[in-house]
């Protein structure tokens, strides 16, 4: 797609998932950074931080000692502040830096005096991972202020991007330090706004109604929400990924994002339908043994499996609707039978040893396993939410006749469980629908996955995927693949009810109709590709050039 570019000299973008699976945003870096490659081939630097070691090294990683070398021969960087230049093991394989801030805990409480001077942020409440990310986000700006003094970039066009409350600290010392580069915030999801939902709070129907600063007082957040507040008004641009939290910016952090950038997939990210097909069919059987060794009995082949998966967030990410729906569905008496899978990470201590040997052994005896719907041990199994609910609902036991199956997977599926082996990606290629029916969602890329993998899905009006689904006017499985629910604070019922006929709508629909609701999903997921969404981000930098633009002519009469 051919759109109006921008000329840039240097990117630079941070965050703490950079080379550090740990959430979204590991996604939303990692598969934007081949067009930003196309785009400015290796003007464009990502920033992470150095939390590996040698006993345990980034699997993302791999360094380059000649990448950067006359710049890390002479940098000037604050003693204790270490860096390793690589590229990242990703399409593009963009130049990272990894960033040790082990030296910025000694000087953080200058630092700290500094931005509640300048910028009002008010650390002294800090807990938890507070510290960690503003030393983090600290040594950052240290780095990027290194680079653009040693390359004199102070009349080029430079930007620097931080993503989410982390790196707040990083984009007010850049600001300060380095005043001629434009810079973007993107809040992925405000913390107060997921601190409101993690506490069990309705957020939307009392939104108009809430104060961003006493609730952060009432959540003892006010540390990170007043970092995220004073980075967020700050920025030369303020972005966030969708109107949802658009409008949560603006009530919460009293300012409204200039510019929207919806997180997309690069083109021909998906696999081809050959090696889909093949996926499929391993998937599949790997998934149909583990019901049928759970449960004592032989699923038959052409059982309608459906998933969730998504972070351990029981309430945001709609798993507690996603097993409601469960239990109704199994009330409906389904003429085919049913496999629910639950794909997600939990605290797992190991994989069943007893499933483990039933797997290996080839064991086909009758019986049903005890503790039926769970493959993994937990570290915390009376304190896990998924797995006491499941328990609750009856679906920890099985008799012959049951048509509804649930079954809990606690790990990350990285090929390497010791259950099923097999990669996230290529689990969801043997999945016939998907169901991620959030409360909390700013963006939703996992039914953006789904429908990338021609697999219909069903998601929100609380989600910014849903929300843009919405906008097309295509909502439906026939037009879209993907199915929008109206979700709000007081039609929990409601969703519960719709989600369970969707899934038995789906359980009955002719093969005819999946392969058609299987078209309309690629067709969807093609029109959110990188080719496409990267126009906003081209904006963001705009606005943030246009605004810098003032502070660069200061400084080019120095």
């Amino acid at each position: 797609m051919k759109f109006d570019s921008l000329n840039l000299d240097m990117i630079f973008e941070t965050s703490w998932e950079v080379c550090n699976k740990i959430g979204g945003i590991y996604t939303v870096l990692s598969t934007k950074a081949q067009t930003l490659q196309n785009l400015y081939k290796d003007k464009t630097i990502f920033i992470g931080p150095d939390v590996w070691t040698a006993d345990s090294p980034s699997p993302y990683f791999s360094e380059v000692p000649s990448l950067l070398k006359p710049w890390r021969d002479k940098a000037s960087l604050p003693e204790g502040v270490t860096v390793r230049v690589g590229r990242w093991n990703i399409p593009g394989k963009p130049i990272v830096i990894l960033v040790g801030f082990q030296g910025m805990y000694k000087l953080k409480d200058y630092y700290y005096g500094e931005m509640w001077e300048r910028y009002g942020v008010d650390s002294l409440h800090g807990y938890g991972d507070y510290d960690e990310g503003c030393t983090f986000a600290l040594a950052a700006g240290a780095v990027i202020e290194s680079i653009c003094n040693y390359k004199r970039l102070r009349h080029k066009s430079v930007i620097a991007h931080f993503d989410e409350w982390t790196t707040g600290m990083g984009l007010l010392y850049t600001k300060w330090k380095v005043p001629y580069v434009g810079t973007v915030f993107t809040t992925h999801a405000t913390s107060i706004g997921r601190s409101i939902c993690g506490n069990g709070k309705p957020l939307y129907d009392y939104l108009p109604g809430y104060n961003g600063d006493q609730m952060a007082r009432e959540l003892n957040m006010e540390s990170k929400h007043s970092l995220e507040k004073a980075a967020a008004h700050n920025a030369d641009c303020f972005t966030t990924v969708s109107d949802v939290t658009a409008a949560e910016c603006e009530q919460l952090l009293d300012i409204r994002p200039q510019v929207e950038t919806p997180n997309g997939f690069p083109a021909d990210w998906a696999p081809s339908k050959t090696k889909q097909r093949r996926a499929r069919q391993t998937a599949r059987e790997a998934m149909l043994n583990v019901g049928s060794k759970l449960a004592g009995r032989t699923l038959p082949e052409d059982t309608f499996i459906v998933a969730t998966s998504g972070r351990c967030e029981y309430r945001n990410k709609g798993i507690d609707v996603f097993l409601d729906s469960a239990a109704r569905l199994r009330s409906l008496n389904p003429s085919r039978q049913l496999l629910l899978y639950i794909l997600v990470p939990a605290w797992p201590k190991q994989p069943r040893a007893d499933l483990k040997a039933k797997l290996e052994a080839k064991d086909t005896s009758a019986a049903p396993m005890q503790d039926a719907a769970i493959t993994h041990e937990l570290n915390n199994p009376y304190e896990d939410t998924i797995i006491n609910r499941v328990r609750q609902l009856g679906f920890a036991s099985h008799t012959d006749n049951e048509k509804v199956q649930v079954v809990y997977v606690p790990c990350y599926l990285n090929g390497d469980d010791g259950i099923f082996n097999i990669t996230y990606y290529d689990m969801l290629a043997g999945v016939d629908l998907t169901v991620f029916p959030s409360y909390y969602e700013p963006w939703g890329y996992t039914p953006l996955e789904s429908v990338a993998f021609g697999v219909p899905t069903v998601t929100t009006s609380l989600s910014g995927f849903g929300q843009w689904v919405l906008s097309s006017g295509n909502n439906g499985f026939d037009k879209s693949g993907v199915d929008v629910v109206l979700r709000n604070d007081s039609n929990y019922g409601d969703v519960v009810e719709k989600v369970s006929q969707d899934m038995l709508a789906l359980s009955n629909a002719s093969a005819e109709a999946m392969a058609s609701f299987s078209a309309a999903a690629r067709k969807t997921a093609d029109k959110a590709e990188w080719n496409y969404f990267i126009t906003y981000y081209i904006e963001a930098y705009r606005r943030a050039l246009t605004a810098a633009d003032g502070r660069r002519a200061d400084v080019s009469k120095e």
